[in-house]
């Protein structure tokens, strides 16, 4: 596996209860350059793992994923450094359960990650996907939160996605009004439905606002 690659964790506390793993998107550049820190891509994901800390309340181990290059390269895609990612984590904290949070590609990539037997729910944030992507998720809860004025990730497409997994798994879409593929615009609700929605399925915990609405059953919900 690419060593390239690296965790940077945001919080660990010395027993956690689950782990959650969080990945950042980006678009390719020539040559595949090594993912730096301090891309608007990834520096964006850093309010969404602290997001999940706090939901967390000290007992989630919460890393963030710095993939080994930038965009999709089909050698070696994010899915790969996923699975890498993942190996290491089971080594630090043995066979906890993993939640899932990613942003555009890395919401491509959480999804498709979602079959993984340690992986226990996903969260997948304005998702960069292909209408007819394979995303196994089993009987994993699975919530995709998309704005309605991205013009980058198309809304279409994870619509179909979506409806293709409702037809075996459990999952939900969450459309937020005037939300861009940056995520800066109604930020609570990306952020915030993230954290809540990780901590109350990877912990049991009571979860309020758009996650509770889903947690309770809805299932395509526009906030």
């Amino acid at each position: 596996m690419d060593v390239r690659a690296r965790l940077i964790p945001t919080h660990v506390p010395a027993r956690p209860d689950a782990v959650v793993l969080v990945l950042h998107g980006g678009a390719s550049r020539p040559g595949s350059p090594m993912v730096s820190p301090t891309q608007l891509s990834v520096v964006r994901m850093v309010p969404v793992a602290r997001r999940v800390a706090r939901a967390g309340r000290r007992r989630l181990a919460v890393y963030r994923l710095l993939n080994s290059s930038r965009g999709w390269d089909a050698s070696h895609t994010p899915v790969d450094d996923v699975a890498w990612a993942l190996g290491q984590l089971r080594e630090k904290h043995g066979d906890l359960p993993v939640g899932l949070v990613g942003h555009s590609l890395g919401g491509r990539a959480a999804l498709l990650s979602a079959g993984r037997p340690e992986i226990a729910s996903v969260v997948a944030l304005a998702p960069w996907l292909y209408p007819d992507d394979g995303v196994p998720t089993g009987d994993r809860p699975v919530l995709v939160v998309h704005g309605d004025h991205d013009r980058i990730a198309p809304i279409a497409h994870a619509r179909a996605v979506v409806a293709r997994l409702a037809r075996s798994g459990r999952v939900a879409l969450v459309v937020v009004r005037g939300g861009t593929q940056a995520m800066l615009r109604r930020a609570g609700e990306f952020d915030g439905t993230a954290a809540r929605f990780l901590a109350a399925t990877l912990l049991g915990r009571p979860a309020s606002g758009t996650a509770g609405r889903v947690l309770a059953g809805e299932d395509a919900l526009q906030v």
